[in-house]
């Protein structure tokens, strides 16, 4: 089980919000963004923020550093580490299975990542055979997309979408978030895509939309 940072609700838990952080970050990277959202206490929402392994990541040199799996120089018009990506699945669907344990119902729990872990979140979600209550994608993309459509599962045929990137993103175009979009459309599904003033980060109007989405998926 990967370690993670755990923001417990003051009152009853009453649903979980998995928050996967980008490559070269941890899992106190959005840690500080819980107060900001302001939510309010009745949604009982635990906060779970998970480290990634360290790994060599090409890109970058080979250099270790905390990541999903590893990006090719060639990104972003490659990303070929499929092991890479499904062992994070396989990492991420045992945290769900962790959350579900503690009484919390598979329908109840929120997958959100940021960049990288955004491209996790998508390839699990999409495909986990149990129905959950929404994906919070930021800043991100769709991997492995030529194998969805065999691959995705039923249950999350109709599973709550939001999809946010900045058009000055320098890291992750704005275009693969647009691609994204486009890809997850042919395939019947209804993302919420908005689009911020921002590079590869997030801004406050962002913060906001979160905020509203998340009282919208988590209220009781």
């Amino acid at each position: 089980m990967l370690e993670c940072v755990e923001i417990n609700p003051r009152g009853t838990h009453r649903a979980s919000v998995i928050w996967l952080h980008g490559l070269g970050a941890d899992g106190h990277d959005f840690e500080a963004l819980v107060p900001e959202l302001r939510l309010p206490e009745g949604l009982g929402l635990r906060f779970v923020f998970p480290h990634a392994p360290v790994r060599p990541i090409s890109i970058n040199g080979g250099m270790p550093m905390r990541g999903w799996y590893d990006l090719l120089p060639a990104f972003p018009d490659a990303i070929d580490d499929h092991d890479g990506i499904r062992t994070s699945a396989v990492d991420l669907g045992d945290l769900i299975e962790a959350e579900h344990a503690r009484g919390i119902p598979y329908e109840r729990i929120v997958l959100a990542g940021f960049s990288q872990g955004g491209a996790i979140v998508l390839h699990t979600g999409l495909r986990y055979p149990q129905r959950l209550c929404g994906l919070m994608v930021l800043s991100s993309y769709l991997p492995m997309a030529d194998t969805l459509a065999s691959e995705r599962a039923p249950a999350n045929a109709q599973i709550p979408l939001l999809i946010a990137h900045g058009n000055d993103d320098p890291i992750v175009p704005l275009e693969l978030g647009e691609h994204t979009v486009t890809e997850l459309r042919s395939l019947g599904y209804s993302p919420e895509f908005y689009i911020y003033p921002m590079p590869h980060s997030v801004c406050a109007e962002e913060v906001m939309q979160i905020r509203a989405w998340l009282i919208q998926r988590c209220m009781p």
